[in-house]
């Protein structure tokens, strides 16, 4: 089952995905979703990088997200994916609106199908101010959304603050 891991800015959720994919003992395979669209980003990738264990796989994928989980899924493997709302945000700026709602719902679709171990990290958008534009909004919206929908498909689901893990949902015991 998948776990869903969200936090603000520089929560600290990352690195959690990261640790819980290490003391899995399972292979792991990074799946990054973001592009260094300029060199703000370009760091922010460099920095993520650096923290990663050189033996762990890594797939970039901006959009097709279903297809690479389900191309890597594998009972002896864990996928971390960072993050969901940068691929969020990479569907938002495609020219074809439908393309959102199809590869969200091939996400939604493919995710309790899985074998391994499935860590989803994704920015909490929610806690803040009411962004002013329209695409902003429905970038929080359509992130809210997805982390419901998530939320209860999954079965752990952690909110990190200040690099500390809050639980939100526990496997049952």
């Amino acid at each position: 089952m998948p776990e869903l891991i969200l936090g603000g800015a520089r929560s600290g959720k990352s690195r959690l995905a990261e640790q819980r994919a290490q003391a899995s003992g399972l292979a792991v395979t990074y799946i990054a979703t973001s592009q260094a669209w300029d060199q703000e980003m370009q760091a922010r990738i460099q920095h993520h990088q650096e923290r990663r264990p050189s033996h762990w796989g890594l797939v970039e994928e901006p959009l097709a997200l279903a297809q690479v989980l389900i191309q890597n899924a594998a009972p002896e493997h864990c996928l971390l994916v960072d993050c969901l709302t940068l691929w969020l945000t990479n569907l938002l700026l495609q020219p074809n609106p439908e393309r959102l709602m199809h590869e969200r719902q091939a996400l939604l679709d493919c995710l309790p199908k899985l074998p391994g171990q499935i860590l989803l990290v994704s920015n909490e958008t929610g806690l803040g101010v009411v962004p002013l534009g329209e695409l902003t909004r429905r970038y929080v919206d359509e992130a809210g959304w997805l982390h419901q929908v998530l939320a209860q498909s999954c079965e752990r689901v952690t909110l990190v603050v200040a690099g500390l893990p809050l639980s939100l949902k526990e496997p049952p015991a």
